[in-house]
């Protein structure tokens, strides 16, 4: 079973619908126990780091996903949440990821959203998928490259498109909203 973590996020149910077409056995939940019970975990996410951050830590998720052993993928708000800081409301984030969320500068269109290509990218997770393949993104924050980057893309300059430290994978792109390139993405991650 794929458990969906359900906290003041959005995009929740987009992520539910993906892995429901891809035949998982999914639950989008805030219970605890079904979290750590589950094969894989979704921290998916939508919003604004320092006012989610503030939610998570008084709700004790941050305890529960920096110590979940299964597999765990964090989608965009979720990326940058395991990161270790954002420049959003200047918080302190999980840590998971030793990268820094930084803002785009105004040298173009911000937030970035829409369509861009996946460049050397290294991991299960992209079994399948080929170099220079397109995924969906909407962000105005980006990590930074470093030691846990699995994937980057450029848009004003490179930065991590995906992440991946021990059982945490992330994606700042929306494999749900990403057609067959994104779907393949879940699955493989299912398959972890």
């Amino acid at each position: 079973m794929v458990a969906i973590i359900k906290y003041n996020a959005g995009n929740i149910m987009s992520v539910e619908f993906a892995l429901q077409r891809l035949g998982a056995d999914c639950i989008v939940t805030d219970n605890f126990d079904l979290i750590k019970k589950a094969d894989k975990v979704i921290f998916p996410g939508v919003g604004e780091a320092s006012t989610t951050m503030n939610y998570i830590i008084n709700a004790g998720i941050d305890s529960l996903i920096k110590n979940l052993s299964q597999p765990v993928l964090g989608i965009c708000l979720g990326l940058q949440l395991m990161c270790k800081r954002s420049e959003e409301g200047n918080v302190n984030c999980l840590g998971i990821f030793d990268e820094e969320v930084i803002r785009f500068s105004n040298q173009a269109k911000v937030p970035h959203m829409g369509w861009n290509s996946l460049t050397k990218m290294n991991s299960p997770l992209f079994k399948n998928i080929s170099l220079d393949s397109y995924v969906y993104f909407v962000h105005s924050y980006y990590a930074c490259i470093g030691n846990n980057t699995i994937a980057e893309t450029d848009y004003i300059n490179p930065f991590s498109s995906a992440l991946n430290k021990n059982n945490f994978f992330a994606t700042q792109f929306h494999p749900e909203k990403s057609g067959d390139v994104g779907s393949t993405i879940l699955k493989n991650f299912m398959e972890l």
